[in-house]
């Protein structure tokens, strides 16, 4: 069996992939993701994770490499993960009481076949309504910090969101069902 590799170092991916009882490794692509581009959302996704993909699948022969990019559009604009403690407040207070969409793109490459799959899940997330006191103590907890949205949905922020339509495992940030599925075009079948 090929060597599956996981090319990011997001915890929660592999935690993901590992529900799938899948073996791999995890190799960082260090791709410099840019998402200010004229793409919409769902090729931005997949081009992301495809530039991903293409990092690593360079530096291994006969392996699979599973790349994902994970972010958050609201109104139409992609919300960035915030570095700061007053960036995660004003992304919180902008969602606040809304809803917006998760979306993933993700890669799977087979470095033998040159076979490639992209493919990009959105969920819709609601918001519930938050006081400014909520949002300040959700803060402070530090898990907005670097969190596409500022909120981390299988952790604290479990709290602010009302309802999901969609994969919830797509907002962790890697939606199981559809890689299960892409995972079949490649002989690799879950169930």
């Amino acid at each position: 069996m090929k060597t599956i590799i996981l090319a990011s170092t997001s915890p929660r991916r592999k935690e993901l992939l590992e529900i799938l009882g899948l073996r791999f490794q995890v190799e960082p692509s260090n791709y410099e993701e840019d998402i200010n581009s004229e793409l919409e959302p769902h090729e931005l996704a997949k081009s992301l994770s495809l530039r991903k993909a293409e990092m690593v699948a360079r530096k291994h022969k006969y392996a699979l490499v599973i790349a994902a990019d994970t972010f958050i559009v609201f109104e139409g604009k992609i919300l960035s993960k915030p570095q700061t403690e007053t960036a995660a407040r004003k992304m919180l207070s902008t969602i606040n009481g809304r809803r917006h969409s998760v979306i993933t793109g993700f890669t799977i490459m087979d470095t033998d076949s040159k076979k490639v799959l992209s493919k990009s899940i959105e969920t819709k997330v609601y918001i519930r309504q938050l006081t400014s006191n909520e949002i300040d103590a959700y803060v402070r907890s530090k898990e907005p910090l670097d969190k596409a949205g500022a909120y981390a949905i299988q952790g604290l922020g479990s709290v602010i969101v009302e309802k999901i339509e969609g994969d919830y495992f797509n907002v962790v940030g890697l939606p199981l069902s559809a890689l299960a599925e892409g995972l079949k075009e490649f002989g690799i079948h879950i169930l």
